[in-house]
């Protein structure tokens, strides 16, 4: 699975269809070259075709398999598609960090795990980057408080986001403590430790600030190569915890793997 398939499209599978899961659906049905919507799992199969006429039963053989799922049924359908030897392509990249050993899993039964860039930017830079001397990497992210209420963190520690007038940071730690913290907020988090110095030296500030109405994160990062300083605004989805960006972004990560011409690395 290194390449584009020369004998027929390659077929993708989706796991959920929510925020994400259906806007990738309805762009993969409207037309992606050299790639085909042969699947979708869902929980209520009614909601589902509401959402998606064209949805009906399953079609059991898939090259790709985009997650789209809360983060509690990740390793399930991630250990499923691995012991098949797919392409899995996980959207709650933070459930990467709890579940370290389906990268070897990968290696030992041939699959891929591709992460996308969703709502991040520069992760071509970080990885050019990591390619030398890393010495630092901090993202600080700023959301509007609806974003980010219900986070087990914030529950935890009797924290209300609800009411704010001014804004309140509400985390301050490593990359991997905001996934664990923060699961369905930080995936990008998440991602950028990966593309860079790892989730345990990666630091990480969020943010509820009510003078936001878009999901912001700037990231800077020192290395021996370069140093840069990047910031993103992503509008948010139907989800507040998800960017419009991430559906797209799924959609590019997939045309890359059967277009002729890939931009970045």
């Amino acid at each position: 699975m290194s390449g584009p398939r020369t004998n027929g499209p390659l077929r993708v599978g989706i796991a959920g269809l929510g925020a994400v899961g259906l806007e990738v659906a309805k762009r993969l049905i409207a037309g992606v070259p050299g790639l085909e919507l042969t699947a979708v799992a869902v929980r209520d199969a009614e909601k589902a075709r509401r959402g998606l006429p064209q949805v009906g039963e399953s079609i059991p053989v898939r090259d790709i398999v985009v997650e789209c799922l809360p983060p509690a049924l990740f390793r399930e359908v991630a250990l499923s598609a691995i012991d098949k030897g797919r392409i899995f392509m996980p959207l709650s990249v933070a459930q990467l960090l709890e579940n370290g050993d389906l990268i070897e899993r990968a290696r030992q039964k041939g699959a891929r795990i591709l992460v996308p860039t969703g709502a991040l930017i520069g992760l071509d830079a970080v990885r050019a980057a990591a390619e030398g001397t890393i010495h630092s990497v901090k993202m600080v992210t700023r959301k509007p408080p609806v974003g980010l209420e219900g986070a087990p963190f914030l529950r935890e520690r009797g924290i209300s986001v609800s009411g704010l007038k001014e804004p309140l940071k509400v985390f301050d730690g490593s990359a991997r403590e905001g996934a664990r913290g923060f699961p369905a907020n930080v995936n990008v988090a998440a991602a950028l430790s990966l593309a860079g110095i790892g989730p345990d030296r990666t630091q990480l500030e969020i943010w509820a600030d009510p003078n936001v109405t878009r999901n912001t994160h700037t990231i800077s990062v020192d290395a021996d190569t370069a140093r840069f300083t990047m910031t993103i605004e992503n509008i948010p989805s139907e989800n507040p915890r998800t960017g419009k960006s991430v559906a797209p972004s799924t959609v590019a990560a997939l045309r890359a793997l059967v277009s002729e011409l890939k931009v970045g690395t």
